[in-house]
């Protein structure tokens, strides 16, 4: 089904991604701090009793947020994206580009939240970063309707927690099918690929 978006310029923008970029970045430190604190346990008794009344707080005023496009490039505005999502405290975030080769790439950092193995990525969250730069190779930056439909994974070793980098690009396209190809790789090279195919659903195929 067709979702209908409302409009944001790069002004609004802007001011909307200063109030809740820092409120994310701190939950995120947050999260981290959890995940690897040995306090006593009554400093970890308060933190939690603080940090209830925080999201009390927070709770007080939810209204449904609209879905947006940027006026510039046609961007879905991704707030709650588990890879992009400026939003998402579960995001890295990644910032992805496209470059002139056509290629969209990413430099990113995955740490504690994100382990598997020890010192590991999980390799499910390995598959949720390519899917996303795959899928943003096959929509031309997500300004094309096209969703999923298979995606293959090859984990040639293991991916280290810290500084990675992501690209994806199209390696070809059959009518309402687009074929992506991509790799996830660490300071010494390729961790895993992946390659997809990316849809586009029977309602976009009709306001074409």
């Amino acid at each position: 089904m067709q979702v209908e978006f409302g409009r944001v310029d790069a002004q609004e923008y802007a001011r909307l991604h200063e109030r809740y970029a820092p409120l994310t970045a701190a939950v995120r430190d947050l999260v981290d701090a959890s995940l690897r604190t040995g306090v006593d346990p009554d400093t970890v008794r308060d933190a939690a009793t603080a940090i209830r009344a925080v999201t009390e707080g927070l709770r007080s005023a939810q209204p449904e947020h609209p879905r947006l496009l940027h006026e510039d490039t046609g961007r879905p505005v991704a707030w709650s994206n588990p890879v992009i999502g400026v939003r998402n405290p579960f995001a890295p975030p990644l910032t992805v580009r496209c470059d002139p080769d056509g290629r969209y790439r990413s430099e990113f950092t995955l740490g504690a939240v994100c382990e598997g193995p020890p010192g590991l990525v999980h390799g499910g969250i390995c598959a949720l970063v390519l899917d996303q730069l795959l899928g943003e190779a096959a929509t031309a930056g997500m300004t094309e309707a096209k969703f999923t439909g298979t995606i293959t994974v090859r984990y040639l070793r293991g991916t280290p927690l810290g500084p990675l980098q992501v690209e994806a690009w199209v390696d070809r396209s059959a009518e309402y099918k687009t074929y992506a190809r991509g790799v996830i790789s660490d300071a010494q090279g390729p961790t895993v690929e992946a390659e997809g195919v990316f849809i586009m659903p029977a309602w976009a195929r009709d306001v074409r």
